[in-house]
């Protein structure tokens, strides 16, 4: 089963059959919206597309915006305001319900939200696949501390999607003398970063070119990187790979180097205070590292105060700078622990 199909099936049958009419699956989708009273929208070949109020097909939402003759419900009066045009073109769009919301949530939770408690309190839910459902609406507060969400509005479900392969040209980076570099990609949401940790996994338990396969051990927090069910990566991971999955990091990273002795560990999204103290237990103990973080820059890292202390200790020998630029994991720029840049993102 593709990674589009996986997608339309968590929706209810109402929005399932639409999106099949619409050839979803021929997109290479990056994420679908959905909020209340508003249209259906979809990220997907660097474009922003509607789905039509018919269902009958995905059409970019440039031409709402532009309102092309004949591509809404007929000619548009010259003396129209913006508002007004605007107010015309979208009564074509498939306008989201309060129904369609409830319906799509208690569906993907197999009508037991109960149980996804923990998960909605940190606003996601993930589903087999490793695809990502992120959830806003009203906060329920229990203290300083977010007991639940509820009056769901808007969901966000993000496409996670295997791209064997993309990790080729950072692979001749994060090797030194046959050995591997702890390495920080660096990215912008929407970059791929996380795509592109998964493939490095992979690769680096398999073995390429550069080197021998080594054990891994992975803390896959938000069950994106393995995408288990289970307990069993649904992803590629690769032949040697450990999988520590719905951990927290901090604690993850900790369990697998007393229990499984990694060469190497990866984890998705650090940034605490917590992570730190944990990655530097596993430099203490040799072990290498893969990890991402949000930013744009290794200055921007700098400016972070716990982000700051990875960069001076020297705990990563790589830093992998990504940029949105057609296709996901495209290197920007890899610098060394000493800032000096290595290359210049022309590395495929």
């Amino acid at each position: 089963m593709d990674e589009m199909e996986q997608v339309i099936r968590i929706f209810p049958q109402k929005l399932r059959a639409l999106l099949r009419q619409a050839d979803t699956r021929r997109f290479q989708a990056e994420e679908l919206r959905l909020r209340v009273g508003q249209p259906l929208l979809m990220t997907a070949h660097g474009a922003e597309w509607y789905l039509e109020e018919s269902g009958m097909q995905w059409r970019q939402w440039e031409d709402v915006e532009e309102h092309t003759e004949g591509r809404m419900e007929g000619k548009l009066s010259e003396d129209m305001t913006g508002k007004q045009r605007m107010d015309t073109g979208r009564r074509s769009c498939y306008q989201v319900t309060a129904a369609d919301i409830r319906d799509t949530l208690e569906y993907m939770s197999r009508y037991s939200l109960y149980a996804f408690d923990e998960e909605l309190r940190q606003g996601f839910l993930t589903i087999p696949g490793g695809h990502r459902i992120g959830v806003a609406g009203q906060i329920v507060v229990e203290g300083k501390r977010v007991k639940t969400i509820q009056n769901v509005s808007f969901l966000n479900v993000r496409v996670a999607r295997q791209i064997p392969g993309c990790a080729d040209p950072v692979l001749p980076w994060i090797y030194s003398d046959g050995n591997i570099c702890s390495a920080l990609i660096i990215s912008p949401p929407k970059c791929g970063k996380t795509t592109l940790l998964r493939d490095l996994i992979r690769q680096v338990s398999n073995g390429c070119q550069y080197i021998k396969g080594v054990t891994v051990g992975v803390v896959d927090e938000r069950s994106e990187l393995g995408a288990c069910c289970q307990g069993r990566p649904q992803n590629d991971l690769g032949i040697r790979t450990d999988v520590l999955d719905g951990c927290p990091k901090a604690e993850g990273i900790m369990m697998l180097i007393r229990s499984m002795a990694p060469q190497v560990v990866a984890v998705d999204e650090i940034g605490s205070q917590e992570d730190l103290e944990a990655i530097r237990y596993g430099k203490n103990c040799g072990c290498k590292l893969l990890a991402t973080v949000h930013g744009c820059s290794l200055e921007d890292i700098r400016r972070k105060p716990v982000l700051r202390e990875f960069a001076e200790e020297g705990v990563f020998e790589r830093f992998i700078i990504l940029e949105n630029r057609g296709r996901p994991g495209q290197v920007k720029a890899v610098f060394d622990e000493e800032g000096r840049q290595l290359s210049d993102g022309n590395v495929d």
